[in-house]
């Protein structure tokens, strides 16, 4: 039996998380600047101290300088707890859009509805965000933190992030009306809702799997998943024969891989798969490059 195992190249993945870079940047330039809208994390931040600069000091600073400066105690987490080539990439995001932002020349698009920059904005800023974690990456800010929480204390930080943003738009409500903090909301719930349907690293499903070959069943799981299962014995009424049912926890990207070569062993095997909320006991982590 021969498993298929990812192996990505660095440099390739590099080469497209340089690509989002640039579409980071043309999303801003379209749809969040030219609405003054407001992205959750230092993205935001950065933003809203270039609108802060331009309505008390009339001029605008840099996106790139702010962007990094803010960054620099999130890669310092990132290169000593997450991993070295993930803040790297992330590193490349960070710099690359920021100069992107800073090179692209400001442009309106084809309406004046701020409903449609909020919600079109948004679902681009998560699917782009989706693919940089898919490479490897991330666009950086408080993804850092969220990820260092999840991965090294098994703590959900979302509250925390989600005040850090409550307090962003608060204060852009105060100085640019709340108008634009409303919009900003639709902003980051578009966001979300992109990310969750899909990044699903974080997500757990549960496998049940009736088969007649449930040792091979569950060295294709371990193989391919690291994770272990549990062996329960029964009977189906429906042929009143004994069966085998694997029980095992995966990571839900990876639960389409194990079902299709899950056929090649045993095609009859009938596979139930449900959505696991959460987890208390040993479960192995995907490590982080």
């Amino acid at each position: 039996m021969i498993v298929v195992k990812k192996k990505n190249n660095f440099w390739i993945r590099a080469l497209l998380i340089l690509f989002v870079s640039f579409l980071f940047a043309i999303n801003i330039r379209i749809f969040v600047k030219p609405a003054g809208l407001l992205p959750g994390g230092l993205s935001g931040v950065t933003l809203l101290i270039q609108q802060i600069c331009v309505k008390f000091f009339e001029f605008e600073p840099s996106y790139t300088l702010i962007n990094v400066l803010l960054n620099l105690f999130p890669i310092y987490i990132g290169f000593k707890f997450i991993g070295k080539k993930f803040t790297l990439l992330s590193c490349i995001v960070i710099v690359t859009s920021g100069f992107f932002v800073d090179l692209i020349p400001a442009f309106n698009v084809w309406t004046e509805e701020m409903l449609l920059y909020s919600v079109f904005g948004g679902i681009i800023n998560g699917a782009l965000i989706s693919f940089c974690l898919l490479l490897g990456g991330t666009s950086g800010g408080t993804d850092f933190i969220s990820i260092y929480f999840s991965e090294q204390k098994g703590k959900d930080a979302w509250n925390y992030i989600l005040m850090f943003n409550i307090v962003i738009l608060l204060t852009a409500g105060l100085i640019f009306g709340f108008e634009i903090a409303l919009y900003s909301i639709i902003f980051q719930y578009a966001s979300t809702q992109a990310i969750k349907m899909l990044f699903t690293r974080y997500q757990k499903s549960t496998m049940l799997i009736i088969t007649k070959e449930p040792n091979k069943v569950y060295k294709l799981i371990k193989d391919i998943t690291n994770h272990s299962g549990t062996l329960f014995k029964g009977k189906g009424f429906y042929g009143d024969k004994d069966v085998n049912m694997v029980y095992s926890i995966v990571d839900a990207d990876e639960v389409s891989l194990i079902v299709k070569e899950l056929k090649k062993i045993d095609e009859s095997a009938f596979v139930n798969i449900l959505r696991t909320e959460s987890i208390e006991g040993t479960f192995y982590k995907r490590p982080t490059e």
